[in-house]
């Protein structure tokens, strides 16, 4: 017979302090994605644009590092713990976040900063589930992970909609792109009140465990091969490297993709709608998930929610070419709103379904697999000025469909399974 044991309240300091330095990072991701073209007036001359150095490469930089740092963050959070791992990612985060802020006018400055931000990255967004299950007990985990995802979206929504404010989009204007060292800053000191907040008040477990049983993590390299070995894991690593590697792409050149829509000015908005979706979807459907203790049910709800939001992304200038950029930020919202809400019900799925291994590790591992896709799209999207970009689009689509087909393969997490 289980002991029944309470929670600890502390669990959702944690989860807060989580959250904010988790939005910190995400803030510095993409500060520059929205406003990507007065980026590139207001640094004119300091980079050559045709270059892989630019400024797209600010937002790249975070998936090019991470397929490096992965592996490495999991480890150290799996065998130094939760607050070892987060404190080396907010401590890196806070310093390069104000350098970032302070040297904001010197394009080599902010590369350098912006690489030391990519590196912090991992350290904290691979200890989702690992935060989870120490503090939350099985019916709050996807609630929990949830939330720790929404923090991610939070922050991309607040770049997307906040830096546009901050600097001069409109094109022609003799000001154009001035602002940029100003919300830099701001962002900068945001980034190490977090980062503070983080090393101050996360904890690496509550005093009592939340089930009957103490934690004991599986060995790192064990734990690898034991996912790895598993079917339903190969299919969910197959489905964040499609779906993951889409969403980071889209983040990364929304910019672009307005502008290929025909918009001047660098409104951000189809940004912002995909986060606000995003942001709703991410409480909504892991909460029904917990509710009803059913992972893959709300895994293919999700995925198959990509097709139809795509296709109206994608064909929005062709079908509908006097209403092309409404129908687009619709298909944004909706796409935000399954993908990014299928995102925390994976880590879930994937810590139940690998378990013994770790949940870091098998976190890591998923967000790899999509920051390959991602990084591998934004190159080919950006390349020699955005001209495959709609033919990457297309391709989106059809690799959406053939994630849904895959979804439908999976089996259900045995834990959800034995809590009926």
């Amino acid at each position: 017979m289980k002991t029944l044991i309470k929670p600890s309240p502390y669990r959702y300091v944690v989860l807060a302090s989580f959250m904010l330095i988790t939005i910190a990072v995400e803030i510095q991701w993409l500060t520059h994605a929205p406003i990507a073209r007065a980026a590139s007036v207001y640094y004119s001359g300091q980079f050559n644009p045709l270059s892989l150095i630019n400024v797209d490469f600010l937002s790249m930089s975070y998936m090019l590092l991470f397929l490096v740092f992965c592996i490495p963050a999991s480890y150290v959070i799996d065998t130094y713990g939760i607050r070892i791992g987060i404190t080396i990612g907010a401590v890196l985060a806070g310093t390069a976040g104000l350098i970032k802020g302070i040297y904001a006018h010197n394009f080599a400055v902010v590369v350098g900063a912006q690489l030391i931000l990519a590196v912090s990255q991992p350290f904290i967004i691979n200890g989702v589930t690992a935060v989870t299950v120490r503090w939350f007990p099985l019916k709050e985990r996807g609630l929990a992970a949830g939330l720790a995802s929404l923090a991610q979206y939070l922050g991309i929504i607040i770049v997307m909609a906040v830096t546009p404010m901050f600097v001069v989009t409109k094109v022609g204007d003799p000001n154009y792109g001035q602002g940029i060292d100003k919300i830099l800053f701001i962002y900068g000191i945001m980034t190490a009140v977090s980062a503070i907040i983080a090393i101050i008040f996360i904890r690496e477990r509550p005093i009592h465990p939340v089930d009957d049983k103490e934690y004991i993590p599986t060995p790192f390299f064990k734990g690898i091969k034991h996912i790895l070995s598993l079917k339903d894991m190969k299919i969910a690593l197959i489905l964040f490297f499609i779906g993951l590697g889409v969403f980071n792409a889209v983040s990364s050149m929304v910019d672009a993709i307005t502008g290929n829509l025909g918009v001047l000015d660098s409104d951000g908005l189809i940004g912002v709608f995909m986060l606000v979706g995003g942001v709703i979807g991410a409480v909504i459907i892991p909460l029904l998930s917990d509710k009803y203790m059913k992972r893959k049910f709300f895994l293919v709800l999700c995925i198959g929610g990509m097709v139809p939001s795509l296709f109206g992304l994608t064909f929005s200038s062709y079908l509908f070419p006097g209403h092309a950029y409404i129908v687009a930020i619709i298909s944004s919202f909706l796409l935000g709103f399954f993908v990014m809400s299928a995102g925390p019900i994976g880590f879930q799925y994937a810590a139940e379904v690998s378990a013994p291994a770790s949940e870091s590790t098998s976190q890591g591992l998923l967000l790899l697999s999509g920051q390959i896709t991602g990084l591998l799209f934004v190159a080919g999207m950006s390349y020699r000025q955005n001209i495959y970009l709609n033919s990457f689009m297309i391709f989106f689509f059809i690799i959406a469909i053939i994630a849904l087909f895959l979804a439908t393969k999976l089996k259900e997490s045995p834990m959800m399974k034995g809590s009926e």
